[in-house]
């Protein structure tokens, strides 16, 4: 019995032979349902039938039949989602994919709209330099593997990230790059044996014959080249003319492709010109730019994974009294793991038993490890150095602390930056421009080569590559440092900012309170006053909550006041804890109370009754805060220091750190309003703080720092994380962020004044093909060189201890 046909599009049986048919890439193919043809006459008008193309060598066959019940569907396993998927808000999932069979901005596109237009999906973003889609989707409504289902409709794969994967992934594409690298040389170098004899030949005494063996001798070794070297060179060509959308390819490949036609037809008529030479050489130069872009985005790239990549994929579990070797994501809540010295920790977690040192630079910065013992907070991706440590799991696959890191990086990766948006508008400007000047030179000369040689010496690749590979360059230099860039437009922001607004505690400060005396200004006594305290202050993650640690009385109901305290019910009645305002709204007047010593915070606590304790607590700079402080000021930085604390405290730190302008007693709205004050003037502000109350003023700032050690609405409103919590990354990031947007603008600087100069030399015929090709690929050599200069060692990772502490001039007060 003959086998049944397949399905052109899915490539199951088709068992009706004949009753489903459309027509695609020029010939009418069948297909198993109605369904399946639907798809491929809505793939077609929308203009992607280049899909079932580059799907398979040969695009005439039916496709293969989809794997789908085994890989796809497995991911829908909440036990598999742990491993790479968080619930990022309520009814909400999110996860990073890797995308393959990318190769142009047009697949970039496809993948995100076959990805947008599924009910469910929330949202989705592909990044350029990673080739990565971030996507969050509603469970409810649409199911995991239905997302990945959708992209393989599409002609392409997806799966979750995975560290191992990417890297195999990056090999692929490096091998691919490199074969097709070396044809083209291999094939420019042959060609240009056969072609030197004919440039001697000034006397005639080269044969006719001769002279055509050499000319087919020279057609047959570049037709490889053209077919697969520059096979990806006509592949975007074609997508980008299908959507008549030109973009980098388009002008290569009908430059190189009509050079190579007008060369073989010469051939086969035996007369005119042939340039074989000219055109294998070209297509070796261009080669060589791309696979430099290549080896600099997949570095850039690799500098952003650093979390994950170091992160174990097993560990040691503890099991009827034995370890047993796991898989790490399947570890959970309450898991008991033993991890050897020399071992990196699978999860986030609290020692149980051991003592060591674990090395948290992966995630801090800070090369100094860290004395852990019994009790201690243990991270993921961290190292554990000396001896073994027991230790008792409390997160672990995404829920983890280097998984969130991770996650917040990817995000600002995936997100387009005015500047790539901007250049990528002019890119695609000037690639009409290119077309419409290689036409009318190409008409005016009468000389094909000239039309050829525009088209390949102003090709806009050097635009392109202008921002993305620097600006992701600079994220995983800071990441590198404990400096997570959490939004893609903090770099460009930072770079101009020209004030800086602090909070105090926290920030400035450890934010580790200790409570050195208590006034007692009722009839109770102090331990039951710290004891309602302690209730109170449970429901806080604000650092001064961390100094009422203690047995706590049962306190319910309690409501946060940003800015100015808590309140609670005890017994029936209300009581409140903050500041002396908000509890003499609740308590009356007070007697007087003596002030403390400047450097003290004051805090108050009171009940419907009357006043009840009055606590006076003590915190201490950051270590390095002046130093700090002193390289912004140097860097001509206008520093501001705004706190809800008392203003003898504020002015204290002030004076203490050579900050000059300083305001105590802010609320939230104070502080959002002298930032709106300082926009209002014309000036760029970052903002750097901690804490719930900081959310909506670092909403409001130009650019904001969140310190990581702070809330996580402060963290999420947040630019820059701090990771390590070190101020002395303050004036590093902004260092680091002049440096990126100079080399930005040196790298656009020189593109467009490249363009500039060729497009016109070109058009004049002052300059051939081949010219043109090393012009072309010399100005991606050095965008890209240029670029990976933000890596080496940024100005001012050092330089800031050594900075002078006066100011360039004096800052706008408040008052």
């Amino acid at each position: 019995m003959p086998q049944a046909a397949a399905c052109f599009h899915c490539g199951l049986p088709v068992a009706d032979a004949g009753r489903w048919q459309s027509p695609v890439l020029g010939a009418l193919r069948g297909f198993c349902c109605a369904g399946c043809a639907a798809v491929a006459s809505a793939i077609v008008a929308g203009g992607f039938e280049q899909y079932y193309a580059t799907r398979s060598h040969d695009a005439t066959r039916p496709a293969a039949r989809p794997v789908a019940a085994a890989d796809a569907a497995a991911y829908d396993d909440p036990l598999a989602q742990a491993q790479f998927a968080v619930a990022s808000a309520p009814g909400e999932r999110s996860a990073t994919l890797i995308l393959e069979g990318i190769r142009c901005a047009a697949c970039l596109w496809l993948n995100e709209q076959a990805l947008r237009r599924l009910p469910g999906v929330l949202r989705a973003s592909v990044d350029y330099t990673t080739r990565r889609a971030r996507v969050a989707w509603d469970p409810a409504c649409i199911r995991f593997s239905e997302l990945i289902g959708a992209i393989r409709a599409v002609g392409y794969d997806a799966c979750p990230y995975d560290p191992q994967r990417q890297e195999h992934l990056e090999r692929a594409e490096r091998r691919k790059a490199l074969w097709r690298l070396f044809v083209a040389g291999l094939g420019a170098m042959q060609v240009m044996m056969y072609a030197f004899p004919a440039y001697l030949d000034e006397g005639g005494g080269l044969s006719r014959e001769a002279e055509t063996l050499m000319r087919w001798a020279s057609l047959a070794l570049t037709t490889p080249v053209m077919v697969f070297a520059c096979g990806p060179f006509f592949a975007g060509a074609w997508r980008e003319l299908r959507r008549l959308r030109p973009g980098m390819d388009t002008p290569i490949a009908l430059g190189v492709g009509a050079g190579f036609a007008a060369s073989a037809w010469a051939t086969v008529t035996g007369s005119g010109a042939v340039y074989f030479d000219s055109i294998a050489m070209l297509v070796f130069l261009l080669l060589g730019a791309r696979t430099l872009e290549l080896a600099a985005r997949q570095r850039a790239a690799r500098s952003l994974d650093r979390l994950l990549r170091w992160a174990p994929s097993t560990a040691l579990l503890l099991k009827d009294k034995n370890f047993v070797r796991v898989q790490a994501h399947e570890l959970a809540a309450g898991d008991r793991i033993l991890v050897p010295a020399g071992d990196r920790l699978p999860a986030d977690g609290v020692v149980e038993e051991g003592r060591s040192s674990v090395d948290e630079s992966l995630l801090t910065g800070e090369p100094l490890p860290l004395a852990k013992a019994p009790g201690s907070a243990v991270a993921a991706g961290t190292l554990n150095l000396e001896q073994p440590l027991q230790v008792r799991v409390e997160r672990a696959g995404a829920r983890t602390r280097a998984a969130a890191i991770a996650r917040l990086v990817e995000h600002a990766a995936a997100a387009r930056p005015r500047l790539v948006a901007a250049a990528d508008r002019i890119a695609h400007a000037l690639t009409w421009v290119v077309l419409a000047v290689a036409l009318l030179a190409g008409l005016h000369s009468g000389d094909g080569w000239v039309a050829v040689a525009v088209l390949v010496a102003t090709c806009p690749c050097a635009l392109a590559l202008a921002a993305p590979v620097a600006l992701t360059q600079a994220a995983g230099n800071l990441l590198a440092r404990g400096v997570a860039l959490a939004r893609s437009q903090g770099l460009e922001t930072l770079a101009g900012a020209t004030d800086m607004v602090l909070d105090k505690t926290g920030t400035l400060t450890e934010g580790r309170f200790r409570v050195v005396r208590v006034a007692l200004t009722g009839s109770a006594n102090e331990d039951w006053c710290r004891a309602l305290a302690c209730g109170l202050e449970s429901a806080s993650r604000h650092p001064l909550a961390r100094a009422f640690d203690g047995e706590a009385l049962p306190v319910r109901d309690i409501r946060n006041h940003p800015g100015l305290g808590l309140e609670g019910t005890l017994d029936g009645r209300r009581v409140r804890i903050g500041s002396a305002d908000f509890c003499r709204e609740l308590a009356g007047a007070a007697a007087r109370i003596d002030e403390p010593a400047e450097a003290m915070t004051r805090v108050f606590l009171a009940d419907e009754r009357g006043w009840l304790a009055v606590f006076d607590l003590e915190d201490q700079p950051r270590e390095g805060a002046r130093e700090a402080m002193a390289a912004l000021r140097a860097a001509g930085l206008h520093l501001h220091l705004l706190s809800g604390d008392r203003p003898g405290a504020v002015e204290a730190l002030a004076s203490r750190l050579g900050i000059a302008s300083a305001r105590g007693g802010a609320l939230p709205e104070d502080k959002l309003a002298a930032i709106e004050r300082l926009q209002g003037e014309g000036r760029v502000v970052a903002m750097v703080g901690d804490g719930l109350n900081d959310a909506p003023v670092l909403a409001g700032a130009d650019v904001s720092f969140a310190m990581g050690s702070g809330a996580d609405a402060a963290q999420c409103r947040a630019d820059f994380v701090l990771l390590g919590n070190s101020l002395e990354e303050l004036p590093r990031t902004v260092a680091q962020a002049r440096r990126a947007m100079r080399i930005v603008r040196q790298n656009f600087a020189w593109a467009l004044a490249y363009n500039a100069l060729a497009l016109p030399l070109a058009a004049a015929g002052w300059i051939g093909p081949w010219e043109a090709a090393v012009g072309m690929a010399a100005s991606s050599f050095i965008v890209v060189l240029n670029a990976l200069r933000v890596a080496r060692g940024a100005a001012g990772t050092h330089a800031w201890k050594a900075s002078p502490s006066s100011s360039p001039s004096p800052s706008p007060s408040y008052s």
